[in-house]
């Protein structure tokens, strides 16, 4: 390990932002629904539309939930940077929006390749410290894919690892870039995969690791998940290496129904859009980030600028991932309900859209699934 005088002020920051997570150690696994309904009968949630078609399938969901009588009223918030004591910062009405609802939708954002820009994913889950990131996979009936039977929960590290922006060039033409892995952030996701697990009626955790490398960091990730598991007796704990589990999931993911796989930041990256492919793309795949004080439902595939505007784009992510939402406000009614007839809508085939193997617009599909509402 490299002294702390050998680290730049970018990576010696990022070492003291790991500290917090101590804080949070015990705390609840689960972030609280703290909204409250307003004097019209409404919970209040932040919607942050998007780039690219977030703004189109951010529509749709609105259209989607108006039809529907979810009580929700949208507090539509911009997250375009803002320049503030020298950084680049989200702007402060948005973070307000947030931590006052507790609960946000976000539509795809644009970030630049290589070219210094910081992540604005990365951004909103270091500001609201979203430390879980939720993937479910399961198969949709009546759209066909090369496997019926996927089923399976991704959760993924949400904070460090890889992603944990510790980057600086040693000298002309080299660069480091670090992997933190802390106990706390470890022990933190671990258990909320446990409590995830044991609410919603899956049998087996597993860890996904690649400690046969990285004996020391991934050796710690497993640690803290070995400490956890001790306290959920009645949920099978097992450990896999990430590419055992990459070979095998995509050959036949029955094995792997009905369980929870936990891991690291980069791992939980690169597995959960693999197994997305297994059940049509990220268009079908709903995605939530958990924090104790806050929590963000997005769609996670890209913001598609070469068709914004066409009215060409595929809500179904961002809806099912407002199905989580709904959930985890406890409106769980108004989410069986836009859910039959989101997934009725597909397994029709008469009006889904072109990535889904169908002719229909945005608003064509959308209005398909209001009329089964």
């Amino acid at each position: 390990m490299l002294p702390p005088r050998a680290l730049s002020s970018v990576a010696q920051g990022a070492l003291r932002r790991a500290q917090p997570f101590r804080t949070y150690a015990s705390a609840s696994p689960t972030a609280a629904f703290a909204g409250q309904k307003g004097s019209n009968g409404k919970y209040t949630v932040t919607l942050i539309p998007g780039d690219g078609i977030g703004p189109e399938i951010s529509q749709s969901v609105k259209d989607i939930y108006s039809a529907a009588g979810v009580p929700i009223q949208w507090e539509e918030v911009d997250v375009t940077p803002v320049l503030k004591g020298g950084k680049t910062v989200i702007p402060d009405p948005a973070i307000h929006s947030v931590r006052k609802n507790t609960v946000a939708l976000k539509g795809p954002l644009a970030t630049p390749i290589g070219k210094g820009h910081v992540s604005l994913n990365l951004t909103l889950r270091r500001t609201f410290n979203l430390f879980a990131n939720v993937r479910p996979c399961v198969s949709i009936k009546g759209f066909k894919t090369a496997y019926d039977d996927v089923n399976t929960v991704l959760i993924r590290e949400n904070t460090e690892g890889e992603y944990s922006g510790i980057e600086h060039e040693v000298v002309d033409g080299v660069v480091q870039s670090i992997k933190l892995i802390t106990w706390d952030a470890s022990e933190r996701v671990a258990r909320y995969a446990f409590h995830y697990a044991q609410t919603q009626g899956r049998s087996r955790v597993t860890a996904v690791h690649k400690a046969n490398i990285m004996k020391m960091s991934d050796g710690m990730f497993l640690s803290a998940c070995r400490e956890v598991a001790k306290e959920f007796p009645n949920i099978k704990y097992d450990e896999d290496l990430l590419d055992r589990v990459c070979l095998q999931i995509v050959q036949n993911p029955r094995p792997y129904s009905d369980r929870v796989m936990v891991m690291p930041n980069l791992y939980g990256d690169i597995l959960s859009d693999m197994c997305a492919g297994l059940i049509g793309g990220l268009g079908l795949t709903p995605s939530g980030n958990i924090g104790r004080d806050a929590s963000i439902f997005e769609a996670v595939h890209g913001s598609a600028p070469d068709i914004a505007g066409k009215g060409l784009a595929n809500p179904t992510a961002l809806l099912l991932s407002s199905l989580m939402m709904l959930r985890h406000m406890n409106l769980n009614e108004h989410a069986e309900k836009i859910e039959k007839a989101t997934l009725t809508t597909i397994a029709e085939g008469k009006h889904i859209t072109g990535d889904l193997g169908g002719k229909a617009s945005t608003k064509e599909y959308t209005s398909a699934i209001i009329e089964k509402l």
